[in-house]
């Protein structure tokens, strides 16, 4: 029985990240900022209006359209993300894209690398989990102060894998 509850503490994790696209403007920052600009644009538009110009009218209504879509694009893509594990057993990636399908990758720790291209002024560029046959980008979307933080927790915890 000691051995069965060894081996489920192997396939603990003891390393987990939530890795998601940072989105600086929030629901109701979207709110607040597409209701003062429709207020605007209704009274810029009001004038022009009354002034005979309706097409300017128009399309300032065309601009809240674009956009609005594009908001909706951008918060769409925000629903990506990847999840990360490490346990002493096995590293675990599941790519979650906007449109909600997964993908899932395992790796035995101990035959992974984990790869990090930098550049001199950016910084970290790619961060990769490799093995001979595989190559599995992650964090593409973070910011690189983000990547900073996540590749060195992530090293950490592959070194700490492949020491146990």
């Amino acid at each position: 029985m000691s051995e069965t509850n060894a081996d489920f503490a192997a396939d603990q994790p003891f390393f987990t990240a939530l890795l998601t696209p940072y989105r600086s403007l929030g629901r109701t920052g979207f709110l607040i900022l597409f209701g003062a600009m429709l207020s605007a644009w209704a009274i810029i538009g009001i004038i022009f209006l009354s002034h005979g110009a309706w097409p300017i009218f128009g399309f300032f209504g065309l601009d809240v359209v674009a956009l609005y879509v594009a908001f909706r694009f951008n918060y769409r893509a925000a629903r990506a993300r990847e999840e990360v594990s490490v346990s002493r057993t096995e590293l675990h990636i599941r790519k979650i894209s906007p449109s909600g399908k997964s993908e899932q990758h395992r790796f035995n720790p101990f035959w992974t690398r984990f790869s990090v291209a930098r550049h001199t002024e950016i910084g970290i560029t790619r961060m990769a989990v490799e093995t001979r046959e595989q190559s599995v980008a992650i964090g593409s979307f973070l910011n690189p102060d983000d990547r900073e933080s996540f590749a060195t927790a992530f090293s950490r915890a592959l070194a700490t894998a492949k020491a146990r």
